[in-house]
This record gives C-alpha cells, structure tokens and sequence, in this order.
C-alpha cells in the first residue's frame, strides 16, 4: 500500500504488526550497547543487523547526536486515605509551582478536594510518611494534588520507579532505567532510546568527530496515550516541557552549514527538534511545551537520522517513524526485527534510521 496523501484518512490498522509476547524485553541487556542495532538506509530499503555499539560506523565526523538529558521520576507513590483505603498516585506533570502536580490516581473516583492523602516512604527509608492534598478531581482518573517541599525534596525515599505496564517483573537497579546523562528530573517515562549509550561510547564517538548536544523534554504518559480513533489525524497530543540550550542550537546551526546530519536521539528528542525548527537561529536558550504531532505526510525539517526502539502497534510513535521512513519500510524492518527475534519496547533492541 503506497503512503496515504495529505486529505485521505490515515487508517490506524494500518501501523499494525503481530509482535509475539515473549519478544517484548522484560529487562534491560547488559552492557547497556550490547544490545542489537538494525540499521535501515531510507534511500536504498536495505536493512542490516548489528551491534549497537557499533553505531560509530554509520556516523561521521561532523555528524551531531541530539540527546534528551531529562531524568526520570521516582513517579509512582503509595498512600492511604483517612478511610483506610489504598491510593496510588501516578505523577504527570508539574503545574505553575513546584509543590502542585497533575497525576493518575488509583482509584479516584471519590476524592474530593481538600481530602488529605498521606504518602509512605519506600520499605528502605527511614522518612516519615507525608501529607498530600487533593486541589481537583479532574475526571478520567486525573487529580491536581499539592505536596510539602519536604516530600518532593527527597522524592527518592517516597517514590517508584513508573515501568511501563507490559514489563511484568521489578527492575533490580533503578538507574538502568535512566540513561548515562540523565541529568534533569522530570519525565514519568525514559527516553528509552538512550539507554544503549556507555560513557565509553559516547567517549568513542566524540573522539571519532561525532558532536554531542542535549535537549531536555520531560517525557509524559501522553506521549503513550492509545490511540483510539480510527483516522490517526484526529489523535490529540498532550503537551510536554521542553528546553534547547543556546549551545545546542548553535551546533544544529554549525552542522548544517557544514553539510553534516543532526542525528536525534530518541523521538522525543526529534519531536523537541521538529518543535523548534523554525527558531533554530535564535542566539538564547528556548523553552516552552512541545504538542507537535508527527505521522505520515509530516515535512522533516531538522533530524536527518533517527535512533529509535521498537515501538508498540498502533501508537504514535509508529506514526512517527513511519513519517520519517515510510510505512511500508517500517512494517517490512519490524516484520525482519520479528524473524530475527529482536527485543521488543522499553528495555529493546535499537533502530537506526538514515
């Protein structure tokens, strides 16, 4: 089937795929590059299989890695209400003031506001349980809550690490869930494309020529959010923050002039990219909150190269890489992936896209 033109509905069941159970990765390959690494030429069609820490290959001197530096939150909380009964508070995003969140609670249903929801503090930690409170049921599960500074202070002693629903088994070292240059906490999810990066790599690569820069976006559950209507065009996206630093828009600037690739790390570090293609010469750091939709028909303007994972079925970010590489492309590698039994999803195997 040929790439649907701008006014015809693009069809979800179309970004489908049969992926067998066992293929999605229930915990991350150790080193963390060993993992493997499809290589797609966009131009040609040709595929190859490899290691990913022998991405150094394909890139050249000049070419410029676009990484995303946010850091994931202990997000996931445990407390009690003044009935007896068990919450689960799911952190999303921050509001106007650090104290002030929005998250999922479980169940939520019958919180009011002004209710009092007292949060206990990992089994290893010797903190004290804390109070939040409830400002807004927002529905569908959401609730606007207001925490102490203490509790968010030493939000490590409370919180959990958030693992998507379909890794069944608990993670025995939080930090493999974070990338090596993690730096700024924020995201309820990992930019899990970056997680096949050593610091050895990154050496490698840099003393190779390969330029390095950071974006931060902090990654929310909207970027995972179902689709649930048939024609992907009328999917709503939820805004997350994002921050370019003035350096990382002067190396983007640097390597195009120079005729070299900004490769993106991760789809949201190409979403954050795409975000901003049209200030890519301003001389000050940018920030504010990316809600750009990217599916089939998109025009690319910033990314030339793509490391990505492999992503679930009929979701947005198929959309996306099939954007970026074409669906027939996408579906025929994802097939291959599956014939050549590669890991699946979070703690997967990875896709590079030139």
């Amino acid at each position: 089937m040929t790439e649907p033109r701008a006014d015809e509905p693009i069809r979800m069941e179309d970004y489908d795929y049969e992926l067998p159970p066992e293929l999605i990765a229930q915990e991350p390959i150790e080193p963390r590059d060993a993992a493997r690494l499809m290589v797609i030429e966009r131009k040609t069609g040709t595929i190859q299989h490899r290691r990913f820490w022998e991405i150094g290959q394909f890139l050249n001197a000049g070419d410029l890695l676009v990484v995303n530096d946010s850091r994931v939150l202990p997000a996931r909380l445990y407390g009690q209400r003044a009935t007896g009964g068990k919450v689960e508070i799911l952190l999303l995003h921050v509001g106007e003031r650090l104290e002030e969140w929005e998250a999922l609670a479980r169940p939520a249903r019958r919180l009011r506001p002004g209710e009092i929801i007292t949060i206990f503090p990992r089994e290893e930690s010797t903190a004290e349980p804390q109070p939040i409170r409830i400002l807004e049921n927002l529905g569908g599960g959401r609730v606007r809550v207001e925490f102490s500074r203490s509790l968010i202070d030493r939000l490590e002693a409370y919180g959990h690490v958030p693992l998507p629903p379909y890794i069944h088994q608990p993670l025995r070292d939080p930090e493999r869930y974070q990338t090596v240059y993690a730096q700024h906490p924020g995201s309820v999810a990992a930019p899990t494309a970056g997680l096949h990066f050593t610091p050895r790599l990154l050496e490698q690569l840099q003393a190779q020529g390969v330029g390095l820069a950071r974006v931060t976006l902090h990654v929310a559950l909207g970027t995972f959010k179902p689709v649930h209507v048939e024609d992907a065009r009328q999917h709503e996206m939820h805004a997350e923050w994002y921050r370019v630093p003035s350096e990382t828009l002067a190396a983007i600037r640097t390597a195009k002039a120079s005729g070299h690739r900004v490769v993106a790390v991760g789809t949201t570090s190409a979403r954050t990219l795409e975000s901003i293609a049209e200030r890519i010469g301003e001389t000050r750091d940018i920030a504010g909150w990316a809600s750009l939709y990217i599916y089939p028909g998109y025009q690319w303007r910033v990314v030339d190269a793509l490391i990505t994972n492999f992503h679930l079925p009929r979701s947005t970010l198929m959309l996306l890489v099939s954007s970026f590489a074409g669906r027939e492309l996408i579906l025929r590698a994802y097939r291959e992936a599956v014939a050549e039994r590669y890991r699946f999803y979070s703690f997967g195997d990875a896709m590079l896209i030139l």
